[in-house]
C-alpha cells in the first residue's frame, strides 16, 4: 500500500489532538473577542448621544449643557482613536481662555489611550484568529469542533457577564476602583468633580457603560 493510500493511526491521533486543542484555543478567543467588540461599540458617538439622552442621566451641577457636554465627550472619543498627541486635547480652551483639561487629566488620557488602542489591537488579533480558524475547520474536517469551541467560549461569556451585573448592580464603586487600580496607577485616576472629566462623564457613565457591555 502506498503511503498516501491511508493515514496511520499515529498520524490520526496526532490530528485528532491538534483539532481538539485547536477547539480550545476557540473557547479561549470567543469571549475576548465578543467582550471587546461590545468595547469597541461603546467608543462610538451613537453611544454616547444615546447615554446622554437616558432618563435620569445626571445634569452636570457645573454648568455643562447637554450639547456642551457631546461637543466635548466626542472631542475627547475622537483622539482615543487618532494618531494624534495629547496636544490635541491640551489645545483645548474654554471660551474664557482656561484650558479644558488639566495636567492630572491629561496624563490620565494618554493612559486611557494607551489601554483602548491594547484592547483594540488584542479585539483584531481575536476576530482574526477565529475567521483563520473558521476557515481552518471548513477545510481541515472539524467543523464540529469549532462550533463546540464556539458554544463553549459562548457559555463562558454566559458566566462573565453574570458575574459581572451583579457586581456592578450593587457595589459598582468598589468594582470601578478595582477596575481602575488593574488597569491604572493608583491615585493617577483620581479627580475632582469639577474637573471636566467628571463632568463629561460621571459615575453613571460608566456604570451604564458596564451594564452594555454585559448586554
Amino acid at each position: 500500500m502506498s503511503d498516501s493510500a491511508a493515514a496511520s493511526p499515529d498520524s490520526l491521533g496526532e490530528t485528532g489532538a491538534l483539532y481538539r486543542g485547536l477547539s480550545w484555543v476557540v473557547t479561549v478567543l470567543t469571549p475576548v473577542a465578543l467582550v471587546l467588540t461590545a468595547v469597541r461599540l461603546l467608543v462610538t458617538p451613537a453611544f454616547v448621544q444615546l447615554e446622554y439622552r437616558t432618563p435620569g442621566f445626571p445634569d452636570d451641577p457645573y454648568g455643562f449643557s447637554r450639547e456642551e457636554r457631546l461637543y466635548w465627550s466626542d472631542i475627547a472619543r475622537e483622539y482615543l482613536l487618532n494618531d494624534a498627541g495629547i496636544e490635541f486635547l491640551g489645545d483645548l480652551r474654554f471660551e474664557d481662555g482656561s484650558p479644558v483639561y488639566n495636567e492630572r487629566e491629561l496624563g490620565h488620557m494618554i493612559d486611557v489611550k494607551y489601554v483602548l488602542g491594547q484592547a483594540l489591537a488584542l479585539w483584531v488579533a481575536s476576530l482574526s484568529a477565529l475567521v483563520i480558524l473558521g476557515f481552518w475547520a471548513l477545510r481541515g474536517g472539524w467543523r464540529r469542533g469549532y462550533r463546540r469551541g464556539l458554544a463553549r467560549g459562548g457559555w463562558w461569556t454566559v458566566v462573565f457577564v453574570a458575574v459581572i451585573i451583579p457586581l456592578v448592580l450593587v457595589g459598582f464603586g468598589v468594582f470601578f476602583v478595582a477596575f481602575h487600580e488593574v488597569f491604572f496607577n493608583p491615585g493617577t485616576w483620581v479627580f475632582n468633580f469639577s474637573d471636566t472629566l467628571i463632568r463629561l462623564f460621571p459615575e453613571r457613565f460608566w456604570r451604564d457603560a458596564f451594564l452594555a457591555i454585559a448586554l
